[in-house]
């Protein structure tokens, strides 16, 4: 009798553990939820990506080259693709395509739309949230399109700078200048400089340790370290200087004539205001109202300098 007791139970944990009962879902159906929907939506309501293309076949042949299309390669080819951003089909389809059964991006705030995008993409674009851009109303979808992209990398609705300037008209006219940055060339991009995604620094600029950075990692010559820094460079920054999209000056200047430059800084003014300051720091030793050389043409490693602390070459 004992033997015969010992084999039902082992029988009954034998049932138990190996065949999932009513409403258990196996191992391979829980994969299938996208993550952070498992406790809202059972993967039961979830119908597959084939079934939305009876309907949406045109979007549906368009995905299969779209970056996304490899959530549906994920556990084992049981990956969400569709669903992983309209949310569950079931409701959707039962009720014969009621749009009021599914996500509909069209309808959705900025920032119902961005929490969409960031359940994936948060770990790239952590700062998005407290960006300019997200500040401003501007969605993911603002930028980007997931069926009608023209950049199958980062499916921008339009290309650099285009995409850009469709809000920011105010930077256009500076790449138009006779000296800039070549971007509408197309051998730069906006987002070269700027992390449309945002960043801890002023205009999404690109955060690095050096905020000079930016700039040096092209320019190089200007890069240092130096024994007799420019202390402008540390404080102000190249843009002190620089205009950094465009200007009429060859070095790309804020001003047409180098001297005017120098002289906001170093000038009897200065040097008035600033008596403890030694004449180099306060202003020229000369006169420069005739304006007929560039402080440059003997200041000529005004970047900084080995030799020199008056930055002579």
């Amino acid at each position: 009798m004992r033997r015969v007791l010992h084999s039902m139970c082992f029988g009954l944990l034998f049932l138990f553990i190996v065949i999932p009962g009513r409403g258990q879902s196996t191992p391979q159906q829980s994969q299938a939820v996208p993550p952070g929907k498992a406790e809202a939506v059972s993967s039961t309501d979830y119908v597959g990506s084939e079934i939305c293309a009876t309907c949406h076949e045109e979007a549906a042949k368009k995905f299969s080259s779209n970056p996304h299309s490899r959530l549906a390669l994920e556990h084992g080819g049981k990956g969400i693709s569709c669903e992983g951003c309209h949310g569950a089909g079931k409701a959707h389809v039962d009720g014969g395509g009621d749009v009021t059964k599914i996500r509909q991006f069209a309808k959705l705030s900025a920032a119902q739309t961005d929490e969409t995008c960031l359940t994936c993409h948060a770990g790239k674009h952590a700062n998005f949230e407290r960006s300019k851009h997200a500040e401003a109303g501007v969605s993911c979808l603002s930028c980007h399109s997931v069926h009608q992209s023209t950049s199958k990398a980062d499916l921008l609705k339009v290309e650099q700078p285009l995409l850009c300037f469709t809000c920011h008209k105010n930077v256009r006219p500076a790449f138009s200048q006779a000296f800039h940055h070549k971007v509408n060339e197309g051998q730069m991009s906006c987002s070269d400089c700027h992390d449309p995604h945002g960043t801890f620094q002023d205009h999404q600029l690109r955060s690095t340790d050096d905020q000079n950075a930016i700039c040096t990692k092209c320019h190089t010559d200007t890069a240092g370290p130096f024994a007799y820094e420019h202390p402008v460079v540390k404080t102000g920054g190249c843009v002190a200087c620089h205009a950094p999209h465009g200007s009429p000056n060859p070095r790309m200047l804020r001003v047409s004539n180098v001297n005017i430059l120098c002289l906001q800084c170093h000038s009897s003014v200065n040097l008035a205001k600033f008596p403890n300051a030694s004449s180099e720091q306060g202003g020229p030793v000369h006169n420069q109202a005739t304006q007929y050389q560039a402080c440059t043409t003997c200041h000529s490693q005004i970047h900084g300098s080995n030799a020199a602390f008056n930055f002579f070459r």
